[in-house]
């Protein structure tokens, strides 16, 4: 059974124990660390067909941060507007994940987050619990909620590369 829009948020909310501009100020260098010294035909390589390998995860991070830099700009100009959702299945399959550099993604991630967190970091206290946008799954979200939201996202995404490479490493012959 597919999971509630409402389960989603609890858990993905559930990852956030701290600020979560801590959390997403601490991602570039958490993924850095997770990725150092893993060759990438490892990181590009599926642990089961259904799912996505490191270097398809590592895509969606760059993509998801595109939508959450697009996301916060438009509620910050036009509060109350609409925020549209998307299919990260048809952004994985039509922008090429499996292709993509892992690498390469890492960078990329770094230099939006950069640039996002620049603009969060600038908010006052009116604008991060006054504006906001009406998303089309998820309804009212302040850019407190949506920020919150996107800090557990980062954990998910990164406890599954943990896990993916956890499960890469076990399966590695003894040297």
């Amino acid at each position: 059974m597919a999971e509630t829009v409402q389960q989603y948020m609890n858990r993905i909310l559930s990852n956030v124990d701290r600020d979560p501009l801590a959390i997403q100020s601490d991602t570039k260098q958490a993924l850095d660390r997770l990725v150092k010294d893993v060759p990438v035909d490892a990181l590009k390589r599926r642990p089961s067909p259904e799912h996505w390998s490191v270097a398809e995860i590592l895509a969606h991070f760059v993509d998801a941060e595109i939508v959450f830099a697009f996301r916060i700009r438009k509620i910050l100009s036009e509060s109350g507007s609409t925020i549209s959702a998307y299919d990260q299945k048809l952004w994985e399959e039509n922008l090429n994940y499996k292709d993509r550099d892992p690498l390469q993604s890492v960078r990329e991630f770094g230099l939006l987050r950069e640039m996002n967190l620049a603009v969060l970091n600038r908010l006052t206290d009116e604008q991060w619990d006054q504006r906001y946008g009406m998303h089309e799954e998820r309804g009212k979200e302040s850019l407190r909620q949506m920020v919150r939201l996107y800090a557990g996202h980062d954990v998910n995404h990164m406890k599954q590369i943990e896990a993916i490479l956890k499960g890469a490493t076990s399966k590695r012959p003894a040297a």
